[in-house]
């Protein structure tokens, strides 16, 4: 099994958090040492933000921390590297690249495949990058052993679910509301409703992200999803705690994991 498989049947009926923060902010070196503090405390996935210069998915707050991390020099291939050394200590936690196609595309399909394998990447999932042209993609990915993760929308059709779900692996990422990352209008029970059509394709896990704040809103979600994803809450205390981030996020991790 792989390694996002293996953690979701560790788990059984408790729920996985998975904290997102982007590569590169406020810089390569505490990006790693933030990926140790948050499997510390309590994450069970990492979701690793790829930097690209036009995230269109992403809020003010993630826009901000890529914009730090650009002005870092982070790339794609940097992001790798950040992956491979969390690797020296850590084997057994999943790591999922998130971001746009424009850098993978560049790199190459089959390049970058082979090399997010090499680095111990376990799963990637392209914003923009939908089921009519995700297929040369997730074909590298597969024979290289990495999961395709793909995102539902509160608007994704009942046809379209059932196109992805012959696709996905890994786990599905639901967005629970429409909009960009760190928006506000979390309805866990229009959330609920749409999980119970996701499932009647899916057979994999199904996280949700986009709305999750803190720990009340992580506990609602968890009750209908099999993992919470949370990422701008997470960013924002890496702004608002320059010097003291890892001790910051670490808390936040914590708790959010407590509450779920």
């Amino acid at each position: 099994m792989s390694r996002i498989q293996t953690t979701f049947a560790a788990l059984g009926e408790r729920k996985a958090l998975i904290p997102y923060i982007t590569a590169g902010d406020p810089n390569l070196a505490t990006t790693v040492e933030l990926m140790h503090a948050m499997v510390a405390n309590g994450a069970d996935i990492l979701e690793l933000g790829i930097p690209f210069s036009d995230p269109m998915a992403d809020g003010a707050t993630i826009q901000r921390a890529v914009e730090r991390a650009l002005q870092n020099g982070v790339g794609l291939k940097d992001v790798l590297q950040a992956v491979a050394q969390f690797r020296q200590q850590n084997q057994h936690t999943p790591v999922v690249l998130m971001g746009y196609l424009n850098p993978i595309h560049k790199m190459g399909y089959a390049q970058f495949a082979q090399a997010a394998a090499q680095a111990g990447v376990d799963g990637v999932l392209t914003v923009d990058n939908p089921i009519e042209t995700i297929a040369p993609l997730q074909s590298e990915l597969q024979k290289n052993g990495v999961d395709c993760i793909f995102l539902v929308a509160p608007t994704t059709t009942e046809t379209r679910i059932a196109q992805i779900a012959q696709y996905a692996s890994g786990f599905v990422y639901y967005v629970s509301l429409k909009g960009v990352t760190g928006s506000a209008q979390l309805n866990t029970q229009a959330v609920a409703e749409k999980l119970t059509v996701l499932r009647r394709h899916i057979r994999i896990p199904i996280g949700v992200g986009f709305g999750i704040s803190d720990a009340a809103s992580a506990a609602q979600i968890a009750s209908v999803a099999d993992a919470v994803i949370v990422g701008s809450r997470i960013v924002l205390e890496i702004e608002q705690n320059s010097g003291s981030e890892i001790q910051a996020v670490g808390k936040l991790v914590r708790e959010l994991k407590n509450a779920i």
